[in-house]
C-alpha cells in the first residue's frame, strides 16, 4: 500500500467532500480515501499493483475539481 496526499483547489461546501470521497473510495485499489476540507487535501491510501495515482488524479479531475499537486 502507498499513501498520497492531493492539494486541491479551494473546495467550498461539504457536499465536495462528499463526492470526491464517494467517488475515490470506489476506485479499484483505493483502501481509503479522505478529504480535509478545511486544508482542500485528498489522502488516499491504494494499492499500487492495481492502480496508479494519475488515475485518481484524474478522476478527481473529471469530477470538476483541479489538483494543485500530490506527493
Amino acid at each position: 500500500m502507498i499513501k498520497k496526499t492531493y492539494k486541491l483547489e479551494t473546495l467550498t461546501c461539504p457536499s465536495c467532500v462528499l463526492k470526491i470521497e464517494g467517488t475515490v473510495n470506489k476506485i479499484t485499489g483505493v483502501s481509503k480515501a479522505e478529504v480535509l476540507f478545511n486544508a482542500s487535501k485528498l489522502k488516499v491510501e491504494f494499492d499500487e499493483s492495481i492502480i496508479d495515482g494519475n488515475q485518481i488524479r484524474n478522476t478527481v479531475e473529471r469530477l470538476g475539481y483541479e489538483v494543485l499537486s500530490e506527493k
